[in-house]
């Protein structure tokens, strides 16, 4: 009986957690197709990894409402996503814009991979060139076993 309760208990708290969120009301579709393409190209900024439009956290919502005001007012996509990043930085993109502090960002892993592909061109180049070089015994003992295989 007590452990019917207790999943009894815990059915209703994880239903609790998975409750929908506000449902947002536009004027036009072109504002509702905004709001959606938007959320997943904004970042939450106390979850890990998590898109506005996959997170629960309470700031997430919050940050859901504001860009839906901005969407009401009549803002376009780049008008809130300068006033988002104006507010929260650049964190609360999932793709940051590419600009002069964000290069190291975008271009090091292009030119790690290319300096690792020149590393192993000339690490494989000098094992290549180095040639074996066998005593007159050594040589002798391998003409004798191909001989007799």
């Amino acid at each position: 009986m007590r452990s019917v309760i207790i999943i009894l208990l815990l059915t209703c708290l994880s239903a609790a957690v998975a409750a929908p969120t506000t449902p947002y009301v536009f004027q036009t579709p072109e504002q509702q197709a905004l709001f959606e393409n938007l959320l997943p190209d904004l970042r939450c900024l106390v979850c890990q990894n998590e898109s506005l439009a996959d997170s629960n956290a309470a700031l997430a919502e919050d940050l859901r409402h504001e860009v839906y005001l901005q969407v009401l007012a009549g803002k376009n996509r780049q008008e809130i996503i300068t006033y988002l990043t104006a507010r929260y930085g650049e964190f609360i993109l999932f793709k940051p814009r590419v600009e002069s502090k964000t290069y190291v960002l975008w271009y090091l892993p292009f030119v790690l991979l290319v300096c690792g592909f020149v590393l192993i061109f000339f690490i494989s180049r000098r094992h290549r060139s180095q040639k074996l070089i066998l005593t007159a015994e050594q040589r002798a003992a391998a003409e004798k076993l191909l001989r007799d295989t």
